[in-house]
């Protein structure tokens, strides 16, 4: 389980394609930290670390990982969203992220307000998620609150910090993004749904 605060940045440095998997090596201030099996959300895909090499980690992501992400976009050179799984005795600054990416969305208008920046964003409703006002989302891994709520889409404010420290700092209109919803919303949605 994660939060959705972000640790580092990291950098794809190299993609070996194996038969209907990509494995990755990534750069990044943490590598170095982490232990084979260890589970670290990929801009907001949870995956596993697979090997340390020379102060960097790799991670394999199958098929269906690559298909409902942007995983499979990225190039070498593409830089990612990085946090570890959250410690039992941590303090939980964000909500709750799994790691599961619900689907695809589009940044749809990026904003300078005054010292922060507003994001729009769409996704397709047909598949079934929903965000509501003030409610919890997660983008790229990082953990959000959207207002604007619509049926097919939302807007989040970024702050200075998180402009700086994460992927949100190059994002621009017409770019791919990870969605996860919220995970009591989902389960609301379905219960309420039978």
């Amino acid at each position: 389980m994660f939060t959705g605060i972000i640790e580092s940045l990291g950098k794809i440095e190299r993609i070996v394609e194996d038969q209907t998997n990509k494995h990755f090596l990534i750069a990044s201030p943490i590598s170095h930290e982490l232990k084979v099996d260890q589970s670290v959300a990929h801009s907001g895909v949870c995956l596993t670390v697979t090997k340390i090499d020379a102060g960097k980690h790799w991670v394999t992501a199958v098929d269906e990982t690559l298909k409902k992400s942007i995983l499979g976009t990225l190039n070498e050179g593409s830089v990612i969203n990085l946090e570890r799984c959250m410690v039992a005795n941590g303090r939980f600054d964000g909500h709750i992220v799994q790691g599961h990416v619900d689907q695809v969305g589009t940044c749809t208008r990026v904003q300078e307000v005054e010292g922060s920046w507003l994001f729009d964003f769409e996704y397709d409703p047909t598949v079934g998620n929903i965000t509501v006002e003030k409610g919890s989302i997660s983008i790229d891994g990082v953990s959000l609150t959207c207002f604007n709520s619509t049926n097919n889409g939302f807007r989040v404010t970024i702050i200075p910090y998180t402009f700086e420290h994460t992927t949100f700092g190059t994002l621009k209109a017409g770019d791919s993004v990870n969605l996860e919803f919220d995970i009591i919303g989902k389960y609301v949605k379905r219960l309420l749904g039978k």
